[in-house]
């Protein structure tokens, strides 16, 4: 299915309030046009605010990194959808590597996050991903399918239609490695597949899957030119201008 790329930026812990509204005023002067590309910018929680008030009215669109699956309750130091929600928000990252792997989520917790952004209204991006020494021991699928079956339980084919999915092998996210292109590639058919499987082969047809993992202006066009990889998840290149930029204009110009 021939779609539009999409290329979203995750700033983790870094950039406050002021330097987030900063990088994100430079962004939008100098992505004027993102080619088609639909362009995601996740900065920290803080930041939610004065990053959506400077991109409000342009192409650039903004994600929160994380969030609770309850509406309110004593969990201190989380955040709810509802919180997001009135920053402008309409995206949140789920599942991320660092959540699963750093903070111990596990894939009941994420299923949970997901339920909960589906019915208030954010648009999840659900991370998959295996670790090193599951590639190497050939269980790279067995990971993977599980993440989609336990993370996806309960979520109809209709709520798919606003599920975005991306895989990030976890052996290259800040490690400066990245998947070959035959590696993220076979990952993404196979994720279609798995799809498939458990709904229908329009709902795999149809669902965005991004990649993420070391993404740079140079590998953005050998990985995003298949047509099962829908766009990027970007981390450390996302928060220096010419590198972002230069990843959105060779999605932009993939055919």
């Amino acid at each position: 299915m021939k779609r539009n790329k999409m290329v979203a930026g995750n700033w983790k812990m870094h950039f406050g309030p002021s330097k987030a509204a900063e990088f994100a005023e430079e962004l939008r002067i100098n992505i004027l046009d993102t080619h088609g590309v639909s362009v995601i910018l996740c900065p920290p929680f803080l930041a939610l605010k004065t990053v959506f008030d400077v991109v409000n009215g342009s192409e650039l669109k903004v994600g929160a990194q994380n969030m609770h699956w309850e509406e309110s309750g004593a969990f201190t130091g989380e955040i709810t959808a509802a919180m997001i929600q009135e920053t402008g928000t309409e995206y949140v990252i789920l599942g991320h590597s660092e959540r699963r792997h750093v903070f111990a989520e596990s894939d009941e917790w994420i299923n949970k996050k997901v339920q909960r952004s589906l019915k208030s209204g954010l648009i999840p991006i659900l991370c998959v991903g295996e670790k090193i020494e599951e590639r190497e021991a050939g269980e790279t699928e067995q990971v993977i399918a599980r993440q989609l079956r336990d993370g996806l339980k309960g979520i109809s084919a209709s709520e798919m239609e606003t599920v975005i999915l991306a895989y990030e092998p976890v052996w290259a996210i800040g490690t400066g490695l990245t998947a070959t292109p035959e590696q993220a590639i076979a990952v993404h058919e196979f994720i279609r597949g798995a799809l498939k499987t458990l709904y229908s082969e329009a709902v795999a047809e149809s669902t965005w899957i991004l990649y993420g993992g070391s993404v740079k202006p140079d590998n953005t066009q050998g990985l995003l030119s298949n047509k099962d990889i829908d766009g990027a998840l970007v981390g450390g290149a996302s928060m220096k201008l010419d590198s972002f930029k230069g990843i959105i204009d060779a999605a932009g110009a993939i055919e």
